[in-house]
């Protein structure tokens, strides 16, 4: 991972890979600077903090918010986003994977690419990686291995850490001092196996920062990474709240602040745990807990709570659209602090 030396200014020439990279101080000088920014917006002053710089944007996969955000965050601070597909290019390919005149390896082209601009963003999971958990961070963290600039992670399987940046923003926003405040993590259903655990990973490693109360709510087979929930207990002891596991959506949202309910993956239906994908595993136990959706009523058994989610969000699966469109809804607002929090964090990375 590239790490700027410079101990005046620590943030400076960072990656950001994943939150776990990073501390509280570190998470709140980013949101600090994102609310700074969104305020100066607001009043029509756009300072261009990257004038004439440039960030490269690799999209393995679509987007609507990432790209959008990251292109409007570059031209609002004075520069210019670079949208790249692979296959418009010769696809990076890690080293003994190349294919002549198809492929070039990741080391030339982060190094290439550096000679260039100042940063270097990466989307990339699902199809492209064969659906191997952890292979698209791999992807990610072998550019940010041979780049002399920051390397910024715009989702992989493992990790999605602007969203969690925004998640965290938005909860400030909406309910002012975290400690102590119930976030409810949950799986929800969706007629598509086909998801990352990115989402909720980063989500509870945001709310880990800040001593809020974790509930983690999934059905029974469906874990997340128990390195992941290691660093969010280690953050919780650190820095208060507590951190909780069931197996019940309605308990799981009982006096809740915040719910953030999101489809993820079988785990142990996907590489490296088998060899193939095994979606018909998947689906089975998908379709066994379709119940899990959040409605009004269960919105009604929160504490007057917050429903988030990272979007595009499955109606009427995940979540109905009487919640979706409701007054308790703060999606839209969500993804609008995808494009400050990524301002602060490619002012502070990339100047």
């Amino acid at each position: 991972m590239h790490v700027n030396a410079n101990g005046s200014d620590p943030l400076r020439g960072r990656d950001l890979i994943t939150l776990r990279d990073f501390d509280r101080e570190e998470i709140d000088y980013i949101l600090e600077v994102a609310k700074d920014l969104k305020k100066r917006m607001a009043q029509g002053d756009m300072p261009r903090t990257l004038d004439r710089k440039t960030l490269y944007m690799m999209f393995y996969n679509s987007s609507l918010r990432t790209r959008n955000s990251f292109e409007t965050g570059m031209t609002q601070l004075g520069g210019n986003a670079h949208y790249l597909e692979p296959s418009s290019v010769y696809v990076p390919a890690l080293a003994g994977e190349e294919e002549a005149f198809k492929s070039e390896r990741i080391s030339d082209v982060a190094r290439v690419l550096s000679q260039m601009g100042e940063g270097i963003a990466l989307r990339i999971f699902g199809d492209p990686t064969d659906w191997k958990y952890g292979r698209g961070n791999k992807i990610i963290r072998e550019f940010a291995e041979w780049s002399s600039v920051p390397v910024l992670n715009m989702l992989d399987n493992m990790y999605h850490p602007h969203q969690g940046l925004a998640d965290a923003m938005t909860m400030k926003e909406k309910l002012g001092d975290l400690k102590d405040k119930k976030i409810t993590v949950s799986w929800a259903y969706s007629e598509s196996t086909k998801k990352t655990l990115s989402v909720a990973h980063s989500a509870l490693m945001a709310s880990s920062f800040y001593g809020m109360d974790i509930t983690l709510a999934h059905p029974v087979g469906f874990d997340l990474d128990d390195e992941v929930l290691g660093d969010v207990k280690k953050n919780v002891k650190r820095y208060g709240g507590s951190f909780d596991k069931v197996h019940d959506m309605d308990e799981a949202v009982e006096d809740a602040d915040v719910v953030y309910a999101k489809s993820w993956p079988v785990k142990s239906a996907i590489p490296p745990e088998v060899d193939e994908p095994d979606w018909e595993k998947a689906k089975q136990m998908f379709e066994d807990n379709k119940d899990w959706i959040i409605n009004q009523e269960r919105m009604d058994k929160t504490n007057d709570g917050i429903y988030m989610h990272c979007l595009p969000a499955s109606r009427n699966q995940e979540v109905t659209d009487e919640v979706m469109d409701g007054p308790q809804s703060v999606v839209f607002d969500e993804a609008g602090n995808r494009l400050h929090a990524q301002k602060a964090v490619m002012s502070l990375l990339m100047r």
